[in-house]
């Protein structure tokens, strides 16, 4: 699995802090919304050419630790 922390930074200085790929503006959620758009991953590395394979896989493994972590979803409040 790739290490997603050597593809994925956050400053606060670049787009309020949100998490991007290195050295660009382009945010995860911002990638996240073009695939839930119907994007394939060949048109976001055709319309991004600093985009890589790589890139990509990072996006997918960091989204992936924090479903793991719960950090994206709130468990449901039990019904008692």
């Amino acid at each position: 699995m790739i290490n997603w922390r050597e593809y994925i930074v956050s400053d606060k200085g670049v787009l309020l802090g949100k998490p991007t790929i290195k050295n660009t503006r382009l945010s995860i959620d911002h990638l996240i919304g073009l695939l839930a758009q119907g994007w394939t991953e060949q048109q976001i590395l055709d319309n991004y050419p600093r985009l890589s394979n790589d890139d990509l896989k990072a996006v997918f493994s960091y989204i992936q630790e924090c479903l793991q972590d719960g950090l994206i979803y709130k468990l449901p409040k039990s019904v008692a």
